[in-house]
């Protein structure tokens, strides 16, 4: 009786030590997201390993006038970009540019960072991402989440600038405040509205200023899975 009750003592310590290394694993796989992770996956970011190409128009509408806009097809798996010129369709690889691609590569680049402000989040390593506060937006006078992402003084287009990016409880952007190199004054606000699904991925399409004579705008948005192909 005695050998049987130490054997069970053993049992249950070699069961205990066995258990150890999963509970420890389970630990890691539950790590807390980022509030960049929280904010992309909100918009839909576990589609985009699918994505195979994205198309859109980028079009910037005053009270005075009305823009013809930028129309870009994007192949992100390839990094290639399709665009129409004053000659038709053009074609290029952002792996392999040269000098006279740089005005059209920053026109996309600027295009395609209004689109896809989320992912960019988790996109660009080289930024720095500040804790998240609460804080009121300026344009909805509502109280929100807010983040400020801050880019390096070299490398890029635009380097040293600043957006501070607000959102909802659901990690949503509904505002933001872009202040070029960092200073402390905006250069430009503008809200994130009429969101659209587009294979589950959630783009804003809209962005006005406060006084409503400024909207920028995406149409012919679609984005195109693997499967669809």
């Amino acid at each position: 009786m005695k050998s049987l009750y130490i054997g069970l003592i053993c049992l249950v310590f070699v069961s205990n030590c066995k258990s150890d290394p999963e509970q420890a694993t389970l630990k890691v796989d539950k790590q807390e997201l980022s509030i960049a992770e929280k904010i992309a996956n909100a918009h839909g970011f576990e589609h985009w390993k699918n994505v195979s190409e994205v198309k859109f128009t980028f079009q910037v509408d005053t009270d005075s006038r009305s823009a013809k806009g930028r129309a870009w097809s994007w192949f992100p798996k390839s990094n290639e970009v399709l665009f129409e010129s004053l000659y038709g369709e053009k074609k290029y690889s952002r792996s392999d540019m040269d000098s006279t691609q740089i005005a059209n590569d920053r026109g996309f680049i600027n295009d395609k960072f209004w689109l896809f402000v989320p992912f960019q989040l988790v996109w660009d390593t080289s930024a720095t991402i500040s804790e998240s506060k609460k804080a009121q937006a300026l344009i909805s006078k509502t109280e929100l989440n807010m983040i400020t992402l801050t880019y390096p003084n070299e490398g890029g287009y635009t380097p040293g600038d600043a957006y501070d990016i607000f959102y909802d409880n659901d990690y949503i952007i509904r505002e933001w405040i872009y202040r070029k190199g960092n200073v402390k004054e905006p250069s430009l606000i503008t809200t994130f509205e009429n969101y659209k699904d587009y294979n589950g991925i959630k783009i804003a399409t809209e962005h006005r200023q406060e006084n409503g004579s400024w909207n920028l705008n995406f149409t012919d948005v679609s984005i195109t899975l693997d499967d669809q192909k």
